[in-house]
């Protein structure tokens, strides 16, 4: 059933939740791109949609996949979902774009990965905040070698939920419906952000709980985390917590990065740490320094970023910058901590997928709690 549009054909997936009209936004303003068909379980909420877009509607995505042939599919589902049809979607020869987290486990994500390699096709993750302006300074500043080796990291993120939030779908804040809670479903961008500028820690010493709302999931959480060349870093972020803003502090051998909003903060230090400590003939002596702000206000890390860059990928050939190598970056370190948290113990990189995998499944059943 597919049309003579010469560009690209979408298919959104869950196209009745709350993040599906970010999607359509954002593929209304891409000249090359077309929504070809949607889907969801509820066409109460699906169905209504689909015909303000003018496209047809299905509650079976392998229907969909089969009479329609999309060259993309897009995935608004929640997140256990996200696998299964992405799976599907490279199985149909469709290039494939999933909602964060890429998946609820490593070794689903693994398998996402390993099914797109098979096909040939592109797996990108929607980590739509690393095309924020701010973001890509950010970046460059790091790959340029500005702050040196790293020294330190730490990451604060509040992302304050009412008891009302998770009233709004029985699958959140549980265990089968998303995997776990502030770290699977508002803390992924922070993850993500916080391995595309530093890296991948080594080592995790994780700590999570629920402290503020009735769910069977964390609402809280933090980690001591060590980098393969010794730095270490530490994160906290709670669905209980307002106030003072987030901020990713990043701290290197020749100078620190700081955001905050939408402002970065830039330190240059003179001579470097290694330097200054070797050298310095004062015993509470500090190296020179020199700070830099500017503020760079941007879409908030829109979808139509990611769009274009995956539109343009497919042309070229090449991987977007959200793909699903990168986006299992965060995934892996959202389940070390979890993993950490009920082993009781430091867990290391790359992650035992068995065992969070057993893990998983026991929280899944019941037999664990937190």
């Amino acid at each position: 059933m597919p049309s003579e549009f010469p560009g690209l054909r979408f298919a959104i997936i869950g196209c009745g939740g709350i993040i599906a009209p970010s999607h359509i936004r954002a593929l209304k303003q891409i000249p090359d791109a077309a929504i070809a068909a949607m889907c969801d379980i509820n066409a109460a909420t699906g169905a209504p949609r689909a015909a303000e877009a003018g496209c047809p509607f299905f509650t079976d995505h392998r229907e969909l996949l089969a009479k329609i042939k999309p060259d993309v599919v897009s995935i608004c589902t929640p997140h256990p979902f996200h696998a299964p049809i992405a799976v599907d979607g490279f199985a149909a020869g469709a290039h494939v774009l999933t909602e964060k987290p890429m998946s609820i486990e490593v070794a689903e994500a693994d398998r996402m990965i390993a099914a797109a390699d098979a096909a040939g096709k592109i797996l990108a993750v929607n980590f739509q905040q690393r095309f924020r302006p701010l973001v890509e300074r950010a970046k460059s500043i790091v790959d340029n070698g500005e702050i040196g080796s790293l020294v330190r990291v730490l990451v604060v993120e509040p992302w304050l939920r009412t008891f009302a939030y998770y009233k709004l779908s029985a699958w959140r804040g549980t265990w089968a419906g998303e995997g776990s809670a502030v770290l699977l479903n508002q803390s992924p961008h922070t993850l993500d952000l916080l391995c595309h500028l530093a890296g991948e820690p080594k080592k995790v010493w994780g700590w999570i709980r629920t402290l503020y709302h009735q769910i069977e999931c964390e609402d809280t959480f933090q980690a001591m985390l060590e980098y393969p060349n010794g730095a270490p870093g530490y994160i906290t972020s709670s669905t209980g917590e307002a106030g003072a803003p987030g901020r990713i502090q990043i701290v290197g051998d020749r100078g620190a990065i700081e955001l905050t909003g939408d402002t970065l903060t830039q330190y240059r230090f003179t001579p470097s740490l290694k330097e200054h400590l070797r050298t310095n003939r004062e015993p509470f002596g500090q190296p020179a320094s020199s700070v830099e702000t500017v503020t760079l206000p941007g879409d908030a890390g829109g979808h139509l970023a990611v769009y274009k860059d995956l539109v343009a990928a497919i042309a070229e050939g090449r991987q977007p910058r959200t793909n699903g190598r990168e986006g299992l970056m965060s995934l892996e370190l959202a389940n070390a901590i979890t993993l950490s948290s009920f082993a009781e113990r430091a867990v290391t990189a790359p992650l035992d997928r068995a065992e969070y995998k057993a893990l998983l499944q026991d929280l899944i059943a019941g037999r664990r709690k937190l």
